[in-house]
Order: structure tokens, then sequence, then C-alpha cells
């Protein structure tokens, strides 16, 4: 990715620009949704036969973030979640840790070296959408795509190197991981969306991606070694794949194909070449494609929106309604060229449906009856 020359550039907020599905047909053929597949597929390519615990070069760029992402860390510590054993949904609490990390969040970068100081209030955008949403208190894989962007916009302003991505993925990117568990076990943080990330897990999807891309070419670890626990236990601190499926064994119980049908399909697949390859294909079509994700997505200098512009039609919300922040599409229907037949998104499609914490459930359930919930069935979606 070719760094900018920031003497000669203009940064301005980013704002949400995505309306409808053909304005997310406009931004799959866009350059911004060409930057950040390209980032992804780089990143992806630079852990290839990669363990977390592998030897790799850290620039001052990578060290001062790892810098940022204990500070963020700590403002969770010192920010305890209030008594709130009533609700199974996110904790209040988390609204004022998300108002420390924005009051800290200019300060923290003007500590990342070579970032101009004009680009600041642009790109901590991403930065502090990528805890977590205030409002609904909850977390998705919109939320991790801001951690992404917010990358890529360092690298574009020469923060992070180009012989950085491995270090982006097994260093950054992990630690950002842990510390978003962190936040999802404090806060109960809720999937943002009524089926998590398709049944991979609650909250992420990049974390199986590059996981995969570790596991391509392992002699003996198979899709299948997921449903192994001695496996588990033994390469897990390895593999970030691995890590996530013990992760979610901790929390849930019962069978993965019960709570986590997505993981189990998958795990039927005979390589981890194809496992890969098709995580990019999902990634594209779930994440990249899907309006309820992008109508959220950020538009900024660095990261610009290319389409047409559309006028909403809805009424104004407030900051406290559950759908504040959000540029919904709620009514329209299409077909699959956009035009009238098929519904698209609604309310529940989107964020109108909260769903509790897997913390909080686990936690019910064990105090009630001594062991771990497992999570509700997650429709399956074809894979192979």
């Amino acid at each position: 990715m070719t760094s900018l020359d920031p003497t000669i550039y203009e940064f301005r907020p980013p704002r949400k620009a995505i309306l409808t599905p053909l304005q997310l047909a406009s931004f799959q053929e866009s350059n911004t949704y060409k930057t950040v597949v390209a980032f992804i597929e780089t990143l992806n390519e630079a852990v290839l036969s990669v363990k977390l615990t592998d030897e790799c070069a850290e620039s001052e760029g990578i060290k001062a973030i790892l810098g940022i992402l204990d500070k963020v860390e700590q403002l969770a510590v010192d920010t305890p979640p209030v008594n709130n054993e009533a609700s199974r949904f996110g904790n209040p609490a988390f609204r004022t840790f998300y108002d420390k990390v924005s009051e800290c969040s200019p300060s923290l970068h003007e500590s990342l070296p070579h970032l101009p100081k004009d680009s600041i209030q642009e790109v901590s955008v991403y930065f502090n959408e990528a805890w977590g949403n205030r409002t609904r208190i909850d977390y998705g894989s919109g939320m991790e795509l801001n951690f992404l962007c917010w990358l890529i916009c360092l690298e574009k302003l020469g923060v992070i190197e180009q012989g950085d991505h491995r270090a982006l993925v097994i260093r950054i990117f992990w630690r950002y991981i842990k510390v978003m568990r962190t936040l999802q076990s404090t806060y109960w943080l809720e999937p943002a969306g009524s089926h998590g990330v398709w049944g991979l897990d609650d909250y992420h999807f990049l974390p199986f991606l590059f996981g995969a891309a570790q596991l391509r070419g392992h002699k003996y670890l198979r899709p299948k070694s997921i449903h192994d626990p001695d496996v588990l236990e033994e390469y897990s601190k390895y593999y970030m794949y691995l890590a996530c499926i013990q992760f979610i064994n901790s929390i849930k119980t019962a069978s993965l194909r019960w709570h986590s049908p997505m993981l189990d399909d998958i795990s039927g697949v005979k390589t981890w070449d194809k496992v890969n390859s098709g995580m990019i294909k999902m990634y594209k079509a779930e994440v990249l494609g899907k309006l309820p994700v992008m109508q959220h997505f950020l538009f900024g200098s660095l990261l610009p929106y290319e389409g047409e512009e559309a006028l909403s039609t809805e009424p104004a919300l407030e900051e406290g309604d559950a759908h504040w922040g959000h540029a919904h599409a709620h009514t329209h229907t299409t077909d699959d060229k956009g035009g009238a037949g098929q519904a698209q998104v609604g309310w529940g499609d989107c964020c109108g449906i909260p769903v509790p914490s897997v913390f909080a459930a686990a936690a019910a359930e064990k105090k009630t009856r001594g062991f771990q919930l497992g999570g509700p069935a997650i429709r399956p979606v074809p894979f192979d």
C-alpha cells in the first residue's frame, strides 16, 4: 500500500454513506473496497504457516500500537462493571469505558510515530468505534472491521511499514482480540445481530480467516482436529483458529454443531487451504457484501466513498434510541438486481433484536445449575 503525502492531503471526519443495495453494489466496485480486500489478503499471506509464538520484526509503529492496546485494556481494568445482575444484557459501565477511550484517543494517537496531527480526528473515529457501540452496548463484525480500517489508515500515513504485516496479525490483531475478550466478558457485550457472525463466533470473523492461513500446509493438523480436546490444549497457544475454538468451548457446553454449526460444518473440509480460501470468500459475501453491516461503514478522506449520494427519508432518531447512529434502510424492497420484489433489511435484521451476552447466559447457568450454558442454535450457512 502506497503511503500518502500528508502535506497535500485534506483530512475529514468519517461518515456513513451506504443506505441502499445499489449504493452497496457501487461500493463493491470501488477502490475503497479493493483497498480493504487487498489489505486482508496481504495480511493473510503474511501469516501462512506462521505461529503466534514465532519471532517477527517489530517496528517503532508496531511497538507504539501495542502500547496503545495495553492502555485501552487498562482503562477497562480501571472501569469495573456495575451491579447489573437482573439483566443478561450489556453492562452500563461500558459507556463509561467508551467515553474514557474517546477522551484519551487524541493523546494516544499523538504517541504514534509519523502520524500527522491533522489526521488524528479522522483516524481516531475508526479506533473509537472498534471497541463496540456505546448506545446498544454490543459488538460485532462491523466493529472488528473498524479496527482493520484503523490499521489501513495508519499504513497509508506511514505509521505502519511494509515489513510490519506479519506483526500486524500475530502481535497487533491478536492483542486486539484479547482486549476484546476482556471487554466482552467484563461488560457482557451483546452480539451485534441476531445470529452473531453466522455461527463462527458471537463476535469475531477475522481471527478464523487469519487462523486458517496459519494452519495451511500443516503436516498433522486437519480441520477436523478442532474436535480433539488434546489438540486444542496443546496447539491453541500457537494458532489463532484453535485458540478461538478453545475459547468458545470454555464458555459454551454441548456439541459444537448445536451452538456453532458453521464451525462444525467447516471441520469437515479436507484441507486448511480450502478453509482459508473459503473464509475470504465468505468475508466478502457476509461482511463486505451485507447491507446490515456495511450501512455502518465509515468513509473519510483516507477511505473515501465513491458512489452516488442518497438522502435518507427516515425520521431523525434521538441519541437514546436503540438505533441511534445508524444509517438504516428499513422499508424498501428489491430483487437481486435492486428492482422491486424481495424484501430487504428491516429493523430486526440489523440491530432491533437485543441478544443476551453469552457470558451473561453462562454466568446465570453456572450460578443456578453449576455448569455453563451452551448458546442458542444458529442457522447453518453452506460453506464448502
